[in-house]
């Protein structure tokens, strides 16, 4: 929850997608590592074969735990906090290379200054509040794309990706251990997109082109696996599918193209959509909610999808691309685009109709006089 919410608090707005991605794609190269690591140890036959892989983790911590004593605040926690000169260095150096004088620097302080004003004379006590007006539309839509980032079905293919790629067809523990590995490299290599161009190609057309790329992959596994399957049950209680090695190619590869739509998009905006709405006095308390959200459905999931591969099989590639295609109406809808707006922008962007689409034209009117302003203030 704290490093998209301080990344988003630094960042410049022009490239706060890009730099909330990160945080992404270092996920991807902790899964990535972990399963080569994992893949590695599977050859020990001894408990040395899972205590290495703990060991290990003791590294990056003790990594992050140094490194944390050169982190800055964030320029907004110290205006809150009263440490207005110390803001003024911080946001200096983040974006002037510590010109204490660049009037973008002096601008951004006085907006962050007028918003901590306006946070602290409604500022929220309780978590109640946060499910009042005008505060709660923004609640529900963090909760909302932090559920549907769980329901895109990537912790199933993450957590589950051996047992899938063996019913699928592929024999031998080795060899679905293997290319699960490979799906690891694919999420990491998938998500370099996103860093690149998500603050270009913005947060809706983004969700709604991963949303399509997630809803058609799941219904090509789905049709391939009902039409082919021949399901039976070991002695051990496994079940295969007995599919022909076409079909079965083709659900695998759909499951790696899946992973290319889920990293391109759901995956680093699911941070950082949640991370850049919430005005100052409820980022923290909004944040903890929204990132709850997204463990509890990751936790039901988690229980929940081992049945249902066992019982219904390609049924649950059905469901997951039904719920894919009704996420891309919900995000056409309901959520604003927010890339290229500064935090304190999302006032104004959130207060007008919750029917996002049908909000373009009021946006539109503020940016047009927000511009002309800055034009007026340029040319004194």
């Amino acid at each position: 929850m704290t490093v998209p919410v301080f990344q988003s608090e630094i960042a410049p707005a022009h490239i706060r997608g890009r730099l909330v991605s990160l945080q992404q794609w270092a996920i991807t190269w902790g899964l990535l590592v972990a399963y080569w690591i994992d893949y590695g140890c599977h050859f020990i036959k001894s408990d040395a074969s899972w205590r290495i892989p703990i060991g290990i983790q003791i590294v990056p911590a003790l990594i992050l735990f140094v490194s944390m004593v050169f982190m800055p605040y964030s320029p907004r926690w110290l205006v809150d906090n009263d440490r207005v000169d110390e803001a003024h260095k911080v946001l200096a150096n983040l974006r002037a290379s510590g010109d204490k004088n660049n009037d973008e620097v002096v601008e951004e302080l006085e907006e962050i200054k007028e918003a901590v004003r306006i946070d602290r004379e409604t500022a929220v006590r309780s978590y109640l509040e946060l499910f009042r007006f005008p505060i709660r539309r923004r609640v529900i839509l963090g909760v909302v794309i932090q559920i549907l980032q769980q329901l895109t079905g990537i912790n199933v293919v993450m957590y589950y990706a051996s047992t899938i790629f063996r019913q699928s067809g592929l024999s031998g523990n080795n060899a679905s251990l293997l290319a699960q590995g490979i799906n690891g490299v694919v999420n990491m290599l998938a998500t370099i997109p996103a860093i690149l161009w998500i603050d270009r190609w913005g947060r809706r057309k983004t969700l709604m082109f991963g949303s399509l790329g997630c809803g058609v992959t799941y219904f090509i596994q789905a049709v391939a696996t009902g039409a082919t399957q021949n399901k039976t049950v070991d002695e051990n209680g496994d079940v295969n599918l007995n599919m022909p090695d076409g079909p079965s190619y083709l659900v695998i590869v759909m499951m790696y193209l899946f992973v290319i739509s889920f990293a391109m998009s759901w995956g680093p905006i699911g941070w950082i959509y949640p991370s850049e709405i919430f005005p100052m006095r409820i980022r923290s308390k909004a944040n903890s909610i929204t990132t709850a959200s997204n463990w509890l459905f990751n936790f039901i999931i988690g229980l929940v999808a081992p049945i249902l591969i066992k019982k219904i099989t390609w049924g649950l590639d059905l469901i997951f691309a039904i719920i894919m295609f009704a996420a891309i109406g919900i995000i056409y809808v309901f959520f604003p685009e927010t890339k290229n707006r500064n935090l304190e922008d999302m006032e104004v962007i959130f207060t007008g109709s919750v029917w996002a689409h049908k909000d373009k034209k009021r946006i539109a009117e503020y940016d047009n006089t927000r511009q002309h302003h800055i034009d007026e203030k340029a040319s004194v």
